[in-house]
């Protein structure tokens, strides 16, 4: 009997959960950073140094590589995934993106705030997180959510597919052509 794959342990899990870690060695307060996966098969045939290089190995076909894209703007980040398309040489993205949540409750109450993101940073029950989340043309998705402890020791970690659904459509609408 032959067990359908797990897809937290995918090859798109893992290169997410790849990058995450990437990103948290810089610590938090990061802007938000975009990644291009690329079939590693098909990057090292077409830049054979990058296997020295990078450490990159050959051997799992469906292994694949971010490649870190341009620095964002700090337009608001839906409009400029609306702009994007990435085309048919990039199977995947993975976005890399701080944000401030809070409980329901505190959301309502910010209803009829005038500035609902500066009253959001300073209320008390805030929680900063970090979400992770790519895409693969055809519709998978995986995530990995860091929320921020008192010390680095104490973030939490999450892992899943459907973390952040809305942003996994948003990066998914970029592998479309």
């Amino acid at each position: 009997m032959t067990l359908p794959p797990d897809p937290l342990t995918s090859p798109l899990q893992s290169v997410v959960g790849e990058v995450e870690g990437h990103v948290a060695e810089a610590g938090w307060d990061q802007p938000p950073q975009l990644f291009a996966l690329v079939p590693t098969e098909e990057l090292l045939r077409a830049e054979p140094q990058l296997a020295q290089t990078m450490g990159l190995v050959t051997g799992d076909p469906s292994s694949l590589t971010p490649v870190a894209q341009e620095p964002l703007t700090d337009a608001p980040l839906d409009a400029q995934l609306s702009s994007m398309v990435f085309g048919q040489e990039v199977l995947g993205v993975v976005l890399a993106h701080e944000v401030l949540v809070l409980p329901p409750a505190a959301e309502a109450a910010l209803a009829d705030v005038e500035d609902p993101a500066a009253a959001a940073a300073e209320h008390p029950d805030r929680r900063e997180v970090r979400m992770v989340v790519g895409v693969v043309r055809g519709g998978g998705s995986a995530g990995v959510l860091r929320l921020r402890g008192q010390t680095p020791e104490q973030d939490e970690r999450v892992t899943g597919q459907d973390l952040a659904p809305a942003l996994a459509a948003a990066l998914l609408a970029t592998l479309e052509d």
